[in-house]
């Protein structure tokens, strides 16, 4: 049973629309907006198939005359008739309609009636009707069988004989003695007995075996004799104990690396001020402070002749001058209308450079499906090739994905939650080693310059030394924004607890101690997990549940392909699994790191961006606090479709 049938343009008139059960009018409205924010409009056409609430949807896109066909049922039906009704509904309204679609163009869609509910309820009927009385599958019989086949002697086994399977040889001891062994010249059965490990000398007589197990057996001798020949030398002695190495250009004073005397965990009395080089911490000194810059990528604009390849299907006898100048205007001038067939080779060849440039297989895969149904039916513009008509489909597909739903503005929130009187919560999580502390500090220090003040929470309570390093970034910060400079206020500050404690414990604590303490922003660091280690999962979704911060942010560098896909599924998953809210709290942005060591292989912000439609935050291109960047899409896509 559908519960309705809509057609539509892709300008979002309701051209013809069914509805199969009783109810608003409007029914259908909230699925088909759903399923054009969530797929039409977000370039993830790569399945035909929608799922909004209890709905089913399954869509198919006429791209010749700009309409869309969907069909909404209840997905708890199994209805095997659907895929050939909306087939058959397609053919039939375009065949109808072709002449006013094809002579009036947009008029036809303003000023058109169709009139389509009969043709549809035949077509409806037919298809049902084709379901019930497709025939059942009939068993083979046995001469269809491979039992058949056999002969009844092959079938026929005698006590003791061994199956015919070849048996590996099994490695021990003897085996080396076996091998070793020589025939005797003299014995008959020397010559019939192989030994183990002389399959390659089946195809040889018996006097070249005899021959071949001399010439080994003089060779072992010698090399015995030679070895024992050869008096041992007596070695130096090693003097006993070891030696500290003294490197050419290290520091041989160990004053210098000796920080033992530093504040320990939970104490109040102020590290060592520690010595370092501004310009070192800050690289670009002629930047504007707190500007959050555009990521750049340099791309050559010179753009590269397609080659035009002949179909090798279609050969014509002659090949004259004039006729290959005919053959390639025929190729360009935009006669006939795109093909799966045409768009597969360029596809494949698409496909194959976005894994190549870091892009997850499965999104590459659905990513070229995508625009192979956007283009299927469409007709080509004059002078262009199929190759360029497909590239540009995916750069603007690939701009699509990288713009998601929702953007995300931190200073605007920050102002937001500052007139609420509160702090505003940003939590950092994601897997080991990927640069969370580190873009923690950056991100510390831009919004120090915009004027906010920060809070840190250290609730990596796991990792050695993630307090240090909390610590560290601290007192540079409030190095380069001391106090003086904004009016006796500190800009920043650790709140800590040490090691071995509750992160979700220390995280409320530090977001009370912010709004006594009138902090604009608190930034939560958490320990580094992997996606697989259920207790640790768990420990998030509870610090996030508890404390509900307003931006949780995962931080994923820029070197993985196929294990993006993974760790942000997995994150999610386990968010929503663990969190005993009736809405769980998801990700809601992420930060891609070490952006500076991939070159223009860039395709993991696709595969994070596509995975969990959430936005690309910030990017970290370096190792200084100025080393923070914005998303550019476009800087992207001309990275990702370079050759």
């Amino acid at each position: 049973m559908l519960d309705f049938f809509t057609i539509f343009s892709k300008g979002g008139l309701v051209l013809w629309c069914f509805q199969g059960v009783r109810g608003p009018a409007a029914a259908a409205t909230a699925p088909v907006n759903a399923l054009i924010r969530s797929v039409l409009l977000q370039e993830r056409g790569g399945s035909n198939s929608f799922t909004h609430e209890a709905l089913m949807l399954k869509y198919k896109l006429d791209n010749q005359f700009e309409l869309v066909f969907v069909v909404g049922f209840q997905k708890i039906l199994t209805l095997t008739y659907v895929d050939k009704l909306i087939d058959d509904v397609h053919k039939e309204f375009r065949d109808k309609y072709r002449n006013e679609f094809q002579q009036k163009g947009t008029l036809a869609l303003l000023n058109g009636t169709f009139d389509f509910k009969d043709d549809f309820t035949r077509l409806l009927r037919e298809a049902e009707e084709s379901s019930k009385t497709r025939a059942p599958v009939a068993m083979k019989t046995f001469e269809q069988s491979l039992k058949s086949q056999k002969t009844i002697k092959c079938m026929i086994e005698t006590r003791g004989e061994k199956p015919k399977e070849k048996v590996k040889p099994k490695k021990n001891k003897g085996s080396k003695k076996e091998a070793t062994e020589v025939a005797v010249p003299g014995k008959a059965a020397a010559g019939e007995k192989q030994l183990p490990g002389a399959g390659d000398r089946e195809e040889l007589s018996k006097d070249e075996i005899l021959q071949k197990n001399r010439e080994e057996f003089f060779k072992r001798h010698m090399k015995a004799g030679e070895r024992a020949s050869k008096s041992p030398k007596p070695e130096a002695q090693k003097e006993k104990g070891k030696k500290p190495r003294v490197w050419d250009l290290g520091n041989s004073n160990a004053k210098v690396l000796d920080y033992s005397n530093s504040a320990t965990n939970g104490s109040a009395e102020p590290g060592p001020v520690e010595e370092f080089d501004p310009d070192t911490a800050l690289g670009d000194r002629n930047r504007e402070p707190g500007r959050l810059y555009d990521l750049e990528y340099e791309s050559d604009d010179e753009t590269e002749e397609e080659k035009i390849v002949p179909n090798p299907s279609k050969t014509s006898a002659k090949k004259g001058g004039l006729g290959g100048m005919f053959g390639m205007l025929k190729g360009l001038v935009g006669s006939k209308s795109l093909t799966r067939e045409d768009m597969d080779p360029v596809l494949e060849k698409m496909k194959d450079h976005l894994i190549a440039k870091n892009v997850a297989a499965e999104i590459a895969v659905q990513l070229c499906e995508s625009v192979a149904k956007k283009l299927e039916g469409k007709v080509m513009g004059t002078f262009t090739t199929v190759t360029s008509t497909v590239k540009q489909a995916l750069q603007e597909a690939l701009v699509q994905i990288l713009q998601p739903q929702r953007r995300v503005d931190v200073l605007r929130d920050v102002l937001d939650a500052q007139r609420q009187h509160r702090p505003y919560v940003v939590t950092f999580c994601g897997v080991n080693g990927v640069g969370k502390s580190t873009n923690l500090a950056k991100i510390s220090f831009w919004l120090i310059e915009n004027g906010f003040s920060v809070l840190i929470a250290a609730c990596d309570t796991f990792r050695a030394g993630a307090v240090e390093q909390l610590r560290t970034h601290t007192r540079r910060l409030n190095a380069l924004h001391p106090p003086e400079s904004h009016g006796g206020r500190t800009m920043v500050q650790l709140y800590e607890k040490g090691y071995g404690k509750d992160a979700a414990g220390i995280a409320m604590e530090a977001i009370s101690y912010a709004r006594n303490q009138g902090f604009d922003v608190v930034l939560v660091d958490t320990a580094g997990r992997m996606q697989d280690n259920a207790p640790l999962m768990t420990a998030l979704a509870k610090l996030i549940a508890v404390n509900a911060p307003d931006l949780v942010l995962f931080v994923g560098e820029a070197l993985v392909g196929n294990e993006a896909v993974d760790q942000l599924v997995k994150f999610n998953k386990a968010l929503a699994d663990h969190s005993m809210a009736q809405t769980p709290r998801l990700i809601d942005g992420i930060v891609l790191t070490k952006f500076d060591t991939i070159d223009d292989k860039v395709g993991a912000a696709i595969s994070m961006t596509y995975i969990t439609s959430k936005p690309i935050v910030f990017v970290g291109t370096g190792q200084t606090y100025c080393d923070l960047r914005s998303l550019n899409a476009k800087a992207v896509v001309a990275a990702l479709m370079k050759a």
